[in-house]
């Protein structure tokens, strides 16, 4: 039984990047494909495709090996624009290096596009 499916998702990324996976199957959301569409368009996962069966469907991911670590964050804290870097320095390892997941009135985006944006938002996951 799934509670939170982006949390799971995640994991499942992660581990199939560890054992050095091509391809990973995730259950599909639209969340999920929000968050799948932010980590692509930084270059840490390469297509994905839709796959629908006769449940609910799910998503088929190419792995390009980029990815050290991707989580979840819970509970998903409030983040105002001015913020960002102090969120940066708990999840990431270093300044610069990796990215965070936002959820934001205008979408999900990376932490880059909502600074550029000015616009804050909730913490959905990181990825480095």
């Amino acid at each position: 039984m799934r509670h939170d499916l982006l949390a799971d998702a995640l994991y499942v990324i992660n581990n199939a990047e560890k054992i050095g996976r091509k391809t990973c199957k995730i259950p599909a959301s639209k969340l999920l494909k929000e968050v799948l569409m932010v980590i692509q368009r930084a270059g840490y996962i390469g297509s994905f495709e839709f796959v629908d069966d006769r449940k609910s469907g799910e998503f088929v991911l190419e792995l390009v090996g980029k990815i050290n670590k991707i989580r979840a964050i819970r509970p998903r804290f409030p983040v105002p624009k001015d913020e960002f870097e102090k969120w940066e320095a708990r999840y990431l390892p270093a300044r610069d290096f990796g990215l965070l997941i936002i959820s934001t009135p205008k979408g999900v985006m990376s932490q880059k596009e909502a600074e550029e944006q000015g616009i804050g938002g909730r913490l959905l996951g990181y990825v480095y």
